[in-house]
């Protein structure tokens, strides 16, 4: 790789790290929504009962420690620590089978319903964003542009998003969907491959 390459290179993978929310924003608003999905009191009071409330969440549920695990993973890339990043993404794939690639942009306020899901190349996931178990946001061959979902999208259990696909804002992706092609705002689909519900 030349010099002009590795540069450029480097300043993707800056651009791309400095889109990663705060971890402790993040942290807090996953730990939110995950409680109100799962039919909790999600109004934190104060700083104690929001750190009470997220470690509690830890223990109760497989899919939000592996998701603070690789905001962790996130947030220390971000810094350039080397080698925690990379502990912190194999503890989620073995708590919650969670493998969100480096360069996925994940909001803050995601809700991972089980875990059991995969997200890798130049993927951006909105805020307030369901995904249930055995998602694959993935790629096609050669290409290493994914998915751009917006806010408010519902994924189903199975279904899978290849390629640079967008998602428009408040869309569901029925369950085992496969997605080759972009989904309009507000609309439903299902199949494979995937074509909007009437």
């Amino acid at each position: 790789m030349s010099v002009p390459e590795q540069t450029d290179r480097a300043e993707m993978w800056r651009a791309i790290r400095a889109r990663f929310p705060g971890l402790r924003e993040a942290l807090v608003a996953d730990a939110r929504v995950t409680a109100r999905y799962r039919g909790e009191r999600h109004e934190f009071r104060g700083a104690a009962d929001t750190i009470t409330q997220m470690v509690r969440l830890a223990i109760v549920s497989d899919a939000y420690l592996g998701q603070a695990l690789y905001r962790c993973k996130a947030a220390l890339q971000a810094r350039g620590v080397p080698l925690l990043p990379r502990i912190a993404h194999r503890l989620a794939i073995i708590v919650a089978q969670i493998s969100i690639g480096d360069p996925v942009i994940v909001a803050p306020g995601v809700y991972l319903i089980h875990g059991q899901v995969v997200a890798d190349g130049l993927v951006e996931i909105g805020p307030d964003t369901t995904i249930a178990p055995f998602v694959t946001i993935g790629l096609r061959a050669g290409d290493v542009r994914g998915a751009t979902i917006g806010a408010g999208v519902a994924i189903g259990s199975g279904a899978k998003l290849i390629g640079p696909v967008t998602i428009g804002d408040g869309a569901q992706i029925g369950a085992n969907a496969v997605v080759v092609s972009d989904v309009a705002a507000g609309a439903t689909v299902a199949g494979a491959p995937a074509r909007p519900l009437r």
